[in-house]
C-alpha cells in the first residue's frame, strides 16, 4: 500500500507539473502577436512564411527537396519466455509470455540554416536547438522479399527477428508554409535579424501545421494531463474503498482528499501562471511602446545623414558635368586654315577629371534614399501594429473572465492604443538643394 501511495504521489505530480507546463506553452503563444518579418525584434517572435533556401538538401528516403531531414530504420523483433516462480508455500509457477518490439538499426539527417519568407522580406532561422514538427515525407514496413528491405541498415539481423524493416522519414519541405515562435537575435555577419535558439528563452518551435492546429495540440496534451493526473490521484482511494465496502458511509471523505487536494494545487499553480503570464504580456506592451521610439529616432538620425550624402553627391555631380560642357565647348571644331583649339592640354584636363572621379553615383544615391524612406516609414508602421495588437490581447485578458479575477490582485490597467492624432513626433523634412 506504501508503494501504491508512493506511485500516486510522483505520478500526479508528474502530471501536474506536464499539464501546467503545456498550459503555460499555450499562453505563451496567445500572448505573443504574429510579425512581419521586416518588423522583428529583439526577443519572442512569432512569424508565419515560407520555408527558402538557396543550397536545399534532398531527403534519404522520399528524395524529397528540403532543408531539414530526419530518417532512421527499425526492425521488429519477438521472442518467447517462460518464468518459473515459487510461491513461500513452495507451490511452483511456470508461465509464458511473448515480448516484442522495435530496434532502430539504422538513421540519420541533415539540417541547414534556412530563411523564412513573408511579403515584407526574408529572415535567417537556425534550427539548431528547436523542437521541428514536421512533415512526413516517407513511412512503410515491408519484408525481406521487398528491394527496400536491405537498401538502408544492412544485410543483418537483430536478434530475434521478424524480418520486417520499418523506414519513416520527416523533415521541412522547400517552399512549404511554416509557423515560428522563438528567440530573435543580432546577426553576426550582417546587420539583421535572426532566428535561433536561446537556453533563456521559454520556446523555440518551428512547425509546418498552423498555428490554430499548434495551438490545439498544446490545449489538448494540457487536458490530458490534467485528466490523468487525477485519474493517478484517486487509484488509491478507489484501491481502499474496495477493501472497506461495508464502511462506505464513513469512508467517502477519506477517498475524496487526494483527489480534491490534487485539483487545489492544480487551480493554484493555474492561478499562479496566469498572473505571471499577464505580468509578462504587460511588459511585453511596454517593450512595443520603446520599440516604435526605436523606429523614430532611427528615421531621425539616418534620413538626415542620408539626405546630407546625396545632396553633396548631386552638388559634385552637377560640378563635374558644368566642367565637362565647357570642355566639350572648347573642342567645337573651327573653319579650315584657322587656328584650333589645344587638343592636347583639354585632353589632359579630361583625364585628371575621369581619374578623380571615375564614377557618378548621384542617381544611386536618390534611389536608396528613396527605398530608405519607404522602409523605414514600413519599420514605423509595423512597430506600431504590433504595439496595438499586443495592447490590445492585454485589454482583452484583463476584462475576460477568469483572466479579469487572476489580475485584480495587481489592480492592472489596460494601455491605451495608439491614435493617429495622438501619435505626433518632429517631421524629418527631406531637402535637396
Amino acid at each position: 500500500m506504501v508503494l501504491l501511495w508512493c506511485f500516486g504521489v510522483l505520478g500526479c505530480g508528474a502530471c501536474l507539473w506536464g499539464s501546467l507546463r503545456q498550459l503555460r506553452r499555450r499562453r505563451l503563444l496567445d500572448d505573443t502577436p504574429s510579425s512581419k518579418v521586416l518588423g522583428v525584434f529583439i526577443g519572442m517572435t512569432e512569424l508565419k512564411g515560407t520555408v527558402e533556401s538557396s543550397q536545399p538538401l534532398t531527403s534519404v528516403l522520399a528524395g524529397r527537396t528540403c532543408v531539414l531531414y530526419h530518417w532512421q530504420v527499425e526492425e521488429s523483433w519477438s521472442r518467447t519466455v517462460t518464468e518459473t516462480t515459487t510461491d513461500s508455500k513452495g507451490n511452483t509457477t511456470t508461465r509464458t509470455r511473448t515480448e516484442s518490439g522495435w530496434t532502430k538499426i539504422a538513421g540519420g539527417g541533415q539540417q541547414n540554416p534556412f530563411y523564412l519568407q513573408d511579403e515584407t522580406g526574408v529572415i535567417l532561422v537556425r534550427p539548431d536547438g528547436a523542437q521541428i514538427d514536421a512533415d512526413i515525407f516517407f513511412e512503410e514496413t515491408v519484408g525481406r522479399d521487398d528491394p527496400l528491405y536491405y537498401s538502408q541498415g544492412g544485410t543483418g539481423s537483430v536478434a530475434h527477428s521478424d524480418h520486417r524493416r520499418r523506414f519513416s522519414e520527416d523533415g521541412l519541405p522547400l517552399h512549404s508554409p511554416l509557423y515560428l515562435i522563438g528567440p530573435a537575435r543580432e546577426r553576426a555577419d550582417v546587420v539583421a535579424p535572426e532566428i535561433a535558439a536561446d537556453k533563456l528563452a521559454p520556446m523555440y518551435l518551428i512547425s509546418t501545421r498552423t498555428e490554430e492546429k499548434v495551438k490545439s495540440r498544446i490545449s489538448g496534451f494540457a487536458w490530458l494531463w490534467g485528466v490523468l493526473g487525477l485519474i493517478i490521484t484517486s487509484i488509491p482511494g478507489a484501491v481502499l474503498l474496495s477493501a472497506n465496502a461495508d464502511g462506505l458511509p464513513g469512508f467517502w471523505p477519506k477517498v475524496l482528499v487526494a483527489p480534491m487536494l490534487y485539483l487545489g494545487t492544480w487551480g493554484l499553480g493555474w492561478v499562479w501562471m496566469v498572473y505571471n503570464s499577464m505580468i509578462g504580456l504587460r511588459q511585453r506592451v511596454r517593450a512595443a511602446w520603446s520599440l516604435i521610439d526605436v523606429q523614430l529616432q532611427r528615421r531621425h538620425t539616418l534620413i538626415p545623414q542620408i539626405v546630407t550624402v546625396v545632396t553633396a553627391l548631386s552638388c559634385h555631380e552637377q560640378e563635374v558635368q558644368t566642367a565637362l560642357a565647357r570642355l566639350r565647348t572648347q573642342l567645337t571644331a573651327t573653319a579650315p586654315g584657322v587656328a584650333g583649339p589645344d587638343f592636347a592640354g583639354v585632353a589632359a584636363t579630361v583625364r585628371v577629371i575621369g581619374e578623380n572621379y571615375p564614377q557618378l553615383t548621384a542617381q544611386t544615391g536618390f534611389t536608396r534614399l528613396q527605398q530608405e524612406l519607404v522602409e523605414t516609414e514600413q519599420r514605423i508602421a509595423l512597430a506600431r501594429a504590433y504595439y496595438n495588437d499586443i495592447a490590445t490581447e492585454l485589454a482583452t485578458r484583463l476584462q475576460i473572465v477568469p483572466d479579469g479575477w487572476v489580475v485584480r490582485l495587481r489592480r492592472m490597467q489596460p494601455e491605451p492604443l495608439l491614435q493617429s492624432e495622438d501619435f505626433e513626433r518632429a517631421t524629418v523634412l527631406v531637402t535637396l538643394v
